[in-house]
């Protein structure tokens, strides 16, 4: 197999352990290179560490041994504001506020950078088409507290595909949602990857959608990652 040019390669794990506590690591990762535009899912039974590995891909956990590297900056450098776009489990949305004012989060920190000239108006724009990508137009104004929790995770990815990220972190962003909605969901945010050549780690706890979703399945168990054998598809995993 050719090897992977560094100027395709947007995530990359070196020697990387993930964790809380140096005595009781939750998973080791030898080497895991993750491509401009490639999809891949993280399966595995839960409290296995597959939240932990993607917050610390994201800078929120630092690893316990180890070296992350993300759009070219080691951690705890972080990328360009923008550029990582995160959609986590507990979603951290203000709840008192609108659907419009949680998804200018996101587009205001694709817009506020060095070299930026922020406009209300981009801004705003921005928003509004992510909002409409996700079928909320009619809750725009609407304080996030009052939507379900489907829609409220919807919210959650509106606010990063507004943000226009190079890299995405999805944790479980497709629960919650009904088959018809999930559909949709799920056909955005990978088309948005196709169109901007941008990459998309997603932890998902359904093996078949995973399967669906991704270019790549590893499974996470007995702290490591496993490329994803079945009886009837082998998937070609670089890990």
């Amino acid at each position: 197999m050719p090897r992977d040019r560094e100027s395709d390669v947007i995530v990359k794990l070196d020697g990387v352990t993930i964790g809380y506590d140096e005595n009781k690591p939750l998973a080791t990762i030898p080497s895991l290179l993750i491509k401009k535009g490639e999809i891949l899912a993280i399966a595995g039974p839960s409290g296995i560490g597959k939240s932990t590995l993607l917050k610390t891909i994201a800078g929120l956990v630092s690893p316990l041994q180890g070296a992350v590297q993300v759009c070219g900056e080691i951690l705890p450098k972080r990328p360009f504001r923008g550029d990582l776009g995160y959609i986590p489990q507990r979603l951290g949305l203000i709840r008192h506020a609108s659907v419009m004012h949680n998804v200018l989060i996101g587009s205001r920190a694709s817009m506020c950078g060095p070299m930026q000239f922020f406009t209300p108006k981009e801004a705003k724009e921005s928003a509004k088409n992510a909002i409409c990508q996700m079928g909320l137009e009619q809750k725009m104004w609407d304080p996030v507290k009052r939507l379900s929790g489907g829609q409220q995770r919807r919210v959650a990815t509106a606010r990063t595909l507004a943000q226009a990220p190079k890299v995405i972190l999805a944790d479980e962003f497709l629960s919650e949602l009904d088959d018809e909605t999930m559909s949709h969901v799920a056909e955005t945010v990978v088309r948005y990857a196709r169109e901007n050549n941008a990459a998309v780690i997603l932890v998902e706890h359904d093996v078949s959608r995973a399967r669906e979703l991704a270019d790549r399945l590893v499974v996470m168990d007995d702290g490591r990652l496993n490329p994803f054998i079945s009886s009837t598809k082998t998937l070609e995993v670089k890990i």
